[in-house]
């Protein structure tokens, strides 16, 4: 039996931004999901995915040799989305793990286990793309590349035990570790707003803005220091006001605050696509009775949601 892991993801700043070579700070949390593949008797791949439940949620069986489709699962695009990335990584390996993956004369069972809620937009993808990586030992970002698509900040994410720095540099990660614990942690929280954003939706909106990306993108990047260096809560909130701002500008929406939370005490901030998943609030011990008086009742401190 082999077992991988990878961390869950959150992307504190630079939301869209990120794209265009912003610096952003991203946070690998406690949630992720692993990879278990043990042999079977039967010549085929069996793949089963669970939960945090432990209740299946996708279930599907595909030949060894070209992964082609023996069983869907009952979400025939989801099957698809998998062979997919399978044939991909496939692709990728080298020549010498390929001939030692086909000669193997049982077949696989692959079993993979979320610690998150699926509509939580932890990293499903992200998470299982870079548990796939390493047990076909290929590179994750390529992985993505072939597949979904997307920054890579999420695979950094997930192969890093600490907050990182992340940004493109002719459309190549570079990922810093750093240091973000700041004095005023436990005023930070996580609220989760009932539904999931389809990121590749937020990307399209964010593809209409014609002005000058390069400029706004600077100004993130500065503001992304802002966060990592505030001494305290105060700085903070303005770098949280004036991300907010800048975002709203460039995809046509309101801030979160605006349209939801006009009379909470603290300040929030959308993270990932707009709409969806979580967001950031700073706050008190009356936070999370506040949102879940709104009907948010997904409130997670900080210290319990970041590595």
């Amino acid at each position: 039996m082999k077992q991988y892991y990878s961390n869950g993801k959150l992307l504190l700043t630079a939301e869209y931004l990120v794209l265009d070579g912003a610096k952003a700070l991203a946070l690998p949390t406690k949630f992720g999901q692993d990879l278990v593949v043990e042999e079977l008797n039967s010549p085929k791949l069996i793949w089963k995915s669970f939960d945090e439940n432990n209740n299946t949620w996708f279930d599907a069986e595909f030949d060894l040799n070209g992964f082609e489709i023996i069983k869907p699962d009952n979400d025939l695009p989801a099957t698809k989305t998998l062979q997919k990335i399978l044939k991909e990584a496939f692709k990728l390996s080298s020549k010498e793990n390929r001939e030692d993956f086909l000669s193997t004369k049982n077949g696989i069972k692959i079993n993979t286990n979320l610690t998150f809620s699926r509509n939580w937009g932890l990293g499903t993808s992200s998470t299982l793309i870079n548990n796939i990586a390493k047990w076909l030992k290929v590179n994750s970002f390529e992985l993505l590349k072939n597949s979904f698509g997307g920054s890579g900040y999420d695979i950094a994410c997930a192969e890093n035990n600490t907050p990182i720095l992340f940004r493109l540099n002719n459309k190549k990660p570079i990922i810093e570790s750093v240091e973000f614990n700041p004095s005023f942690k436990e005023q930070l929280y996580f609220v989760h707003l009932n539904k999931k954003q389809n990121s590749r939706d937020g990307i399209k909106k964010y593809r209409n803005f014609n002005e000058s990306i390069q400029e706004i993108a600077d100004e993130i990047s500065v503001l992304t220091e802002m966060f990592l260096t505030a001494k305290d809560i105060k700085i903070f909130e303005s770098a949280m006001l004036q991300h907010e701002g800048i975002i709203s500008n460039v995809i046509k929406e309101k801030p979160i605050q605006k349209v939801l939370f006009s009379d909470y005490f603290g300040q929030t901030k959308s993270l990932g696509a707009w709409g969806g998943d979580f967001i950031l609030a700073t706050g008190n011990k009356k936070t999370p009775a506040y949102f879940k008086s709104k009907g948010f009742h997904t409130v997670i401190a900080y210290k319990d949601m970041i590595l």
